[in-house]
């Protein structure tokens, strides 16, 4: 670990790989998954952001991954009604629907879509929020989700790391057979799950972070690997100004801190590049000035909207729909203002 004056920095680990635009990329698991996800999502890369949602432990992510393997098609027996919406144990609320046939063809829609997207994805990066799971009583089923039905339908555990690891190990043998050139990253959500309290969230944390390590040895590195978004939160950001108004989650500094720790790793040259000018497009098309009927605005326009044909030709995979749709609304308005 470096270490200067006034702050400790984390090593992070020389990765015998990459990923990058040429590559699809699927996140799951908690919501710091969607962080990382969804900034490489605004950079255009090829991405599938937590196709059965929010998934905050390990029985959970590894349920998504077997349903996502088996081509699992829901039906309405795999649905419990409750509080006036239909939901799946195996998903978050996003997917829950007042009306059952809507709510299945959300989830079934996205299962097939996720499902071949995993089978032809470069990297998979897995991001474990909590040990605790929650056990349906009726059934025994654990779910990802209590959908605000009563504790008391619901019986409490704490995973051990024994637990894990045999769960993981016969999963990704599963994997490896539908997918073998996958790469695996493993990630622990630096964010505290403070319902437990502070005790047994650490002792949490602690199970999931010897769960993934006991993986990684067993799998090897050329397989699996680690990113320490935990440590850098917990010993690079140690102070309260690096979080949000509730002091669990951390702030927009924080995530962009990872980010960028994350991206000089775990990316490609040539992908951070390409990524720098995607920002520079994806910016102008979010800009709002204030005076539109002006040649300085023309030709602004006229320069993305060659930036961007000069970007799809050069890079086959990106989609600039939105912002082509943006820049060329806002030259027909000025051509009629000018016009």
């Amino acid at each position: 670990m470096n270490v200067s004056k006034f702050q400790t920095f984390v090593e992070i680990p020389k990765y015998s790989w990459q990923t990058g635009y040429s590559q699809k990329i699927i996140f799951m698991g908690s919501c710091f998954t969607e962080n990382v996800g969804n900034r490489m999502e605004t950079l255009k890369y090829d991405v599938d952001i937590n196709p059965f949602g929010i998934l905050y432990n390990p029985v959970s992510v590894a349920g998504g991954l077997r349903i996502l393997l088996q081509h699992k098609e829901f039906r309405s027996e795999d649905l419990i009604f409750a509080n006036g919406l239909w939901h799946s144990f195996s998903h978050h609320g996003r997917f829950s629907s007042a009306n059952e046939n809507e709510a299945l063809e959300l989830i079934n829609s996205r299962i097939k879509s996720s499902a071949d997207f995993l089978k032809n994805a470069g990297f998979l990066f897995i991001t474990f929020g909590t040990a605790w799971i929650y056990k349906f009583k009726k059934t025994g089923q654990p779910v990802s989700n209590c959908h605000k039905i009563p504790a008391k339908e619901f019986e409490r555990i704490r995973l051990n790391v024994d637990e894990i690891v045999d769960d993981y190990r016969e999963l990704l043998t599963e994997i490896r057979k539908i997918n073998p050139s996958l790469k695996v990253v493993f990630t622990v959500s630096p964010i505290r799950h403070w319902k437990d309290g502070a005790i047994e969230n650490q002792r949490s944390k602690a199970v999931l972070l010897l769960a993934i390590d006991e993986l990684i040895n067993e799998s090897g590195d050329d397989f699996c690997a680690y990113f320490p978004s935990y440590e850098i939160v917990m010993d690079e950001l140690r102070d309260y100004r690096f979080y949000a108004e509730d002091m669990i989650h951390i702030s927009d500094v924080a995530v962009e801190h990872i980010w960028e720790k994350f991206q000089s790793a775990m990316i490609d040259k040539e992908s951070q590049q390409v990524a720098a000018r995607v920002q520079k497009i994806v910016k102008a098309a979010g800009h709002k000035p204030i005076h539109k009927n002006t040649p300085e605005y023309n030709q602004f326009m006229l320069q993305m909207k060659n930036q961007i044909a000069e970007m799809e030709s050069k890079y086959k995979h990106l989609n600039f729909a939105a912002e082509k749709t943006y820049f060329k609304t806002e030259t027909d308005k000025t051509g009629q203002i000018n016009g």
